[in-house]
């Protein structure tokens, strides 16, 4: 058994970023900045800041398009993906993504009051076409 699962609660760094397939299919691409603040032995104040490459597909994709503004708090769940790749010099380069599956925005309403009226709170993309519903039927709450 593994597990790759990446949950992640961050500001945009950039306004995403949307591209269409020729097939029609959206993907976004925008990073996303997460901190953590400690006081070192000296005991000053230090952030040290993370930067992660988030990649949305789809529908999820055309949401965050219409919604997702730089410096916007989200939460992001997904996976790790690397992928390779050739530069001109013939190098191999690397990247590590975030492959995202859902997605939400935080923060108050205030924050936000540039959203239209009626914006998702939640978005989730689904990795499979089958449906699920008939698995979640029978649970409790």
């Amino acid at each position: 058994m593994s597990v790759n699962k990446v949950i992640l609660v961050g500001n945009v760094g950039k306004d995403p970023e949307v591209k269409y397939l020729d097939n029609g299919v959206a993907v976004c691409n925008f990073s996303l900045a997460t901190s953590e603040t400690y006081n070192n032995k000296s005991g000053e104040k230090v952030t040290q800041t993370e930067w992660h490459n988030i990649v949305l597909w789809r529908k999820l994709a055309e949401i965050a398009e219409t919604y997702v503004k730089k410096g916007m708090q989200i939460y992001v769940e997904g996976q790790l993906r690397t992928r390779n790749w050739e530069d001109k010099d013939g190098v191999k380069r690397y990247t590590t993504e975030i492959f995202g599956t859902t997605m939400q925005m935080l923060g108050r309403k205030a924050e936000n009051s540039s959203e239209p009226q009626g914006s998702p709170e939640v978005a989730q993309q689904t990795t499979s076409d089958s449906s699920d519903a008939e698995e979640t039927d029978d649970l409790p709450f």
